[in-house]
């Protein structure tokens, strides 16, 4: 995994770069932070995979390496044993190779846990059971803010193909808004780093982390912390740090947090008028290693959230299921945002979704 869990790529991580299976000529990444996860279950190491979501970790991965991945509702599962990255944003979750298996996966991990104060006390369903139910009647809503100018194609063009199906199935496609789409990225790449800043403090090498000794106490401190984080923890590090500091913290992270708020509200605005949205879950399907549009431009990496992080800003549930290849043979995926709480009618209809795509994983 990325470092910490930060980063879209899974080049971070301490121990060199994840190669992504569907990698060819050139080896490709399998997306990130939970990338490692992504490409053991897609190379079939391993059955299931759990993952953490703070910004689309789950999801995207799982897009790049053409399997399932759900991130649940805020707060359904336990974030104890979790290095926090980010607390209000966290979210573990399943990564598997079909819908059926995430259901299996999630009804295992989701629970009450007194050991963490953001664990919901809600019954657990058995997601499993509406697999395969009716979806007519159901109303998927498609934001007009996803589909900016330049979009992808052929994303573009497998987007409609899935509200084709879901429609063939009964659903009613409603065109939906979500206005304040535009401000997700900033928000997010404020908040998440503000929340790292602090979560992070406590691996100085004297509490948690590599100790790394000097002559004096501030030479342990910045000993440890040049050697014990990587560059890209040490960006986000000191964006955090900018954001919450004396002067800044007004302009910043406090007006973030009222725009998370926003943003939330634009989507209980729109599941007034739909159960779940349907959306790409990435703009662009896996790069190379060390493509050097994204690692020469950071912000450029960061682009690719575009389409998740507001699901973590509002803490809602999404899952995301390969639906196609590219014209290269890489999988490109939608995802299913539900409303808090309601992964059953997600499960419901990406269960459907999937026997109309019929994607073969190689």
């Amino acid at each position: 995994m990325d470092e910490f869990a930060m980063g879209g790529s899974n080049e971070h991580s301490f121990y060199g770069p994840v190669i992504n299976p569907y990698s060819k000529e050139k080896p490709l990444v399998p997306g990130g932070s939970s990338g490692g996860s992504a490409a053991a279950v897609a190379a079939d190491m391993c059955a299931a995979a759990t993952g953490t979501d703070t910004g689309g970790s789950i999801r995207q991965p799982a897009a790049f390496c053409g399997i399932v991945g759900i991130k649940p509702t805020y707060g359904r599962c336990s974030r104890w044993g979790i290095m926090a990255f980010a607390s209000s944003l966290d979210q573990a979750g399943p990564m598997t190779k079909d819908v059926t298996d995430a259901a299996l996966m999630l009804k295992a991990m989701a629970g009450y846990d007194a050991k963490d104060s953001t664990s919901s006390k809600l019954p657990v369903p058995d997601f499993e059971k509406v697999l395969g139910q009716d979806i007519r009647g159901l109303k998927i809503g498609v934001p007009q803010e996803y589909r900016p100018d330049g979009l992808n194609a052929e994303i573009a063009s497998y987007w409609d193909k899935a509200a084709e199906m879901l429609q063939s199935r009964g659903a009613e496609i409603v065109p939906i808004s979500l206005p304040h789409t535009k401000y997700a990225l900033p928000v997010y790449y404020i908040i998440a780093p503000a929340e790292a800043s602090s979560n992070l403090a406590r691996y100085d090498g004297i509490r948690y982390g590599l100790r790394v000794n000097g002559e004096k106490l501030d030479d342990l401190y910045v000993n440890t912390r040049t050697e014990g984080f990587g560059a890209e923890v040490k960006r986000r590090i000191m964006i955090g740090t900018y954001v919450l500091s004396a002067g800044y913290y007004d302009a910043y992270y406090l007006k973030a947090q009222k725009v998370r708020r926003l943003i939330k509200n634009d989507f209980d605005d729109a599941f007034k008028k739909c159960d779940l949205i349907l959306a790409p879950t990435s703009p662009v399907a896996a790069f190379e290693i060390s493509d050097k549009s994204m690692n020469e431009n950071p912000i450029n990496m960061y682009l690719n959230d575009i389409f998740t992080v507001s699901v973590n800003l509002a803490g809602l549930p999404a899952l995301s299921l390969p639906i196609g290849l590219n014209h290269d043979g890489l999988p490109l995926a939608m995802q299913l945002i539900g409303k808090a709480f309601d992964e059953e009618t997600i499960f419901k209809a990406a269960y459907g979704l999937e026997q109309d795509a019929g994607f073969e994983r190689k």
